[in-house]
């Protein structure tokens, strides 16, 4: 816009022409004296004061007076209409018009045009009626209510709030404004998550917006409504450190201390519910304590306005408003006088102005266009749609008082910010229930002190493996079937080496590598399951197998073929091969994010998993195939408690290991799953139990073997001295138990006691058979009935082959 001509204030001539040398140009106004907004209680005596200082200048309009013929609309658009015609109707012209309340606005505007007639309005807000198709003579020193957007949009921005809700009244000036806010958060990238509106009755809008967890929120209502809208609110407890509320500024400082029979709330609770909201209100008073262009400072204006009126300040109806009354009729003064010379230049005058003249009219818009002066409300200029364009002052309510915290210039994209803004909980409060993610990552102690015990129980399978492949030559290691005892050896190390990948997390490794880690875990774990557990089950069912039969005796003397065992352990680390290569190449794992916890807006705690499709399906045929072979496990492992067997002489023990490893499994298994969200509790639980099983397996099967070994390797004449006594110990228990078995006449269980005597003797002979050289014996010159006889001979010893059980006391050396 253009400055006028007009804009600089001369000083004013002390002495008027006289009365009579004056044109009269009228102004036909509608004042809302009463009505829903009384605002001519206060524009009417600030416009009069307004025409007594532009009549009394002689540098505007020094051949014309201004005259006021004004009305009472009460606010209502029928009664407007009645007065409208009756100005229009009735002499003399009007050559402008001045209504005031969006309402009646709306009416005058839209019928001005068929009058070649301005309408300038000192307080109309609605959005509507920046419609310049539709209202293509009007303007207004009163802003749009969509003025407000701007500043909101901006303190959005600034508190970085990028959803917000909105509740308003269901009226058109609401609506316009509602429906503008809308497209400029759009353009700001900000969302209006959830809209409500209401007639007369907010209960169930502020239900709603507490179900949809609504935490900024716009609320468009009059002040009536505002004290219905916050009982609710303190009702739904929709307030507090968690909310905020931005509310129109043009609410009385007292609103929500006024008592109200529509509501059923008391004051200290309005109160409490209010506390903090943010309000925008149009700057209608210069905030600078400069002189306008009437020479008057805002204060001196408000100090010549309180005499003026007859009640005070608060209880008069339009004060805020009243100075946007004043300025609007400067503004028309400046038009008229710009206008003025311009139609000069025509051959015309101001007063050859008729309602079918529209060259005076096109000339009076294009100088009322261009307007440009400081008044009292502040700098005054209109944009393309008529409305003015002012400062936003931006206040909040802290502790029932509302202070400045900042203005806004929509006009230079400037935001004046005090920095004594407020808030409940010590900060502004987030737009909705965000989530601050924060890795959890597993305990560096404990995961080094279990990787110690796990490179620790590698080491021991190491050393298992080696004794057990050195010694393979020794009897009682061969009758143990020591190749399954070597795959044991290596199923311990591989599950005690899953130990590793399974502690490692986003702290150690990229997420490009986490896939293939966690893919580690499975196969380490799965394999060495298969060759560890899958060794020892063999065992125990072969023994099974074998024992329990009804032709026991037949089936005691079937050979063992080896191959059948190593088959079975293949087929079981086959079967495991197959289903983790089709479920990688299926559902291969992905990289996911598992919160697990959140309570509002607070941080969150976040493990890093793999997952994939159909993962509960792959998880339930992996572990269910497991678990049969563990609770089998444990019922041949019972079944066969009582069996003795050369052929796999170490199968209690197997047995022991078995009932070990299933019961950790079985009970770890499921408590892992539990304590997922806990990373430290779930690597501890589930890397010491596979830590421990592995550890007890190895104990039981091969720390034996290496006692005995031990043994062997110490021995000297004096054990087998004592071994030989042992001997005779045991001939005399068994002189006593074949006395016994006779007596009873009892076959059967002869032949029991004597096979169970004929195993311990093979044990002693095996133990002392090394030191044959030492005790100097010579063998034997025939051919012996044993096993026994056959450790005598390589000792020296013969014993009398008519007795078929050997007698130790009888043999020397």
């Amino acid at each position: 816009s253009s400055s006028s001509s007009s804009s600089s204030s001369p000083s004013p001539s002390p002495s008027p022409p006289p009365p009579f040398a004056f044109k009269r140009l009228h102004i036909g106004a509608l004042f809302p004296m009463t009505g829903g907004w009384p605002g001519g209680q206060a524009c009417l005596p600030s416009a009069q004061m307004a025409l007594e200082d532009v009549n009394s200048r002689r540098d505007i309009l020094p051949d014309y007076e201004l005259r006021l013929d004004h009305r009472d609309s009460e606010c209502e658009p029928g009664v407007a209409t009645k007065f409208l015609y009756e100005l229009l109707y009735n002499d003399p012209i009007k050559i402008i018009l001045m209504p005031g309340c969006s309402s009646v606005s709306t009416l005058v505007a839209e019928a001005a045009r068929m009058w070649n007639l301005i309408v300038l309005s000192y307080g109309s807000s609605s959005p509507a009626l920046s419609n310049r198709q539709r209202f293509p003579t009007f303007f207004r020193t009163h802003p749009s209510a969509t003025l407000h957007n701007p500043t909101r949009v901006q303190l959005f921005k600034k508190w970085s709030w990028t959803k917000i809700a909105t509740i308003q009244q269901t009226t058109e000036v609401f609506t316009s404004t509602l429906d503008d806010l809308e497209e400029r958060v759009k353009e700001a990238g900000i969302e209006i998550t959830f809209r409500q509106s209401f007639f007369s009755d907010p209960a169930v809008p502020v239900k709603n917006l507490k179900r949809q967890d609504a935490r900024i929120i716009v609320g468009l209502f009059y002040e009536t409504e505002a004290r219905k809208v916050f009982c609710e609110v303190y009702k739904e407890r929709l307030f507090g450190k968690k909310y905020v509320w931005f509310l129109i500024g043009w609410y009385a400082d007292n609103w929500f201390r006024i008592k109200d029979a529509n509501i059923n709330c008391t004051e200290e609770e309005m109160r409490e519910a209010v506390e903090g909201h943010i309000t925008t209100e149009i700057v209608m008073l210069n905030p600078e304590n400069t002189r306008s262009i009437s020479n008057m400072t805002s204060e001196e204006f408000i100090e010549k306005l309180t005499k003026r009126v007859e009640k005070s300040p608060e209880e008069t109806g339009g004060f805020q408003e009243a100075p946007l009354a004043y300025d609007a009729i400067w503004a028309l003064a400046l038009a008229l006088n710009k206008t003025s010379a311009e139609l000069v230049k025509k051959g015309l005058r101001l007063e050859d102005f008729n309602y079918n003249n529209q060259t005076i009219t096109d000339e009076i818009y294009r100088a009322l266009n261009s307007s440009a002066f400081e008044g009292v409300s502040g700098h005054v200029v209109f944009d393309a749609s008529g409305s003015r364009m002012a400062w936003t002052l931006i206040e909040q309510l802290q502790d029932g008082v509302y202070k400045k915290i900042g203005y806004y210039d929509s006009t230079k994209d400037n935001l004046s910010w005090y920095n004594n803004d407020k808030w409940i909980g010590g900060v502004p409060p987030a737009d909705h229930t965000k989530v601050i993610i924060t890795f959890r990552y597993l305990s560096q102690k404990l995961f080094i002190s279990v990787s110690v015990l796990s490179s620790l129980g590698i080491l021991l399978a190491i050393i298992c493996l080696a004794f057990n492949i050195y010694n393979g030559h020794v009897r009682y290691i061969q009758n143990s079937q020591p190749y399954l005892n070597n795959m044991t050896a290596v199923g311990c190390a591989l599950a005690q080496a899953a130990v590793f990948p399974l502690g490692l997390d986003g702290l150690h490794i990229s997420k490009d590598l986490f896939p293939f880690v966690c893919q580690a875990r499975l196969w380490l774990l799965g394999l060495g399951f298969s060759l560890g557990y899958g060794s020892m089950f063999t065992k125990i069912w072969w023994v099974h197998t074998v024992f329990t039969k009804k032709e026991e005796k037949k089936e005691r003397r079937k050979t063992l073929e080896p191959w059948k065992l190593y088959a079975t352990v293949g087929l079981l680390v086959g079967l495991d091969f197959v289903i983790l290569a089709i479920w990688q190449i299926v559902n291969p794992l992905k990289r996911t994010t598992e919160v697990t916890s959140s309570a509002g807006i607070i941080s969150k705690g976040a493990i890093v998993t793999l997952t994939s499709e159909k993962m509960n399906t792959w998880l339930g045929l992996f572990y269910g195939f497991k678990g049969l072979l563990l609770l089998l496990g444990i019922f041949l492992a019972y079944e066969t408690k009582g069996v003795s067997t050369e052929k796999i002489n170490d199968h209690r023990a197997v047995g022991m290991a078995i009932y070990n490893v299933a019961v950790l499994c079985l009970i770890t298994a499921p408590v892992t799953m539990i304590l997922s969200s806990q990373q430290d509790a779930a690597f501890a639980f589930a890397s010491l139990a596979i830590v421990f099983s592995s550890y007890i397996t190895l104990v039981v099967l091969f720390v034996p073997k290496v006692i005995e070994k031990h043994i062997q390797s110490s021995c000297s004449l004096s054990c087998m001295r004592r071994l030989i006594t042992r001997g005779e110990w045991q001939s005399e228990q068994q002189d006593t138990m074949k006395t016994g078995s006779s007596t009873n006449n009892n076959e059967e269980e002869k032949s029991r006691m004597l096979e169970k005597e004929n195993r311990e003797l093979e044990k002693i002979i095996a133990e002392v058979g090394t030191l044959c050289d030492l005790a100097g014996g010579t063998p034997s010159p025939k051919p012996l009935a044993s096993k026994e006889q056959v450790g005598c001979s390589q000792l020296g010893i013969i014993p009398p082959l008519a007795d078929p059980t050997p007698n130790f006391s009888a043999c020397f050396l």
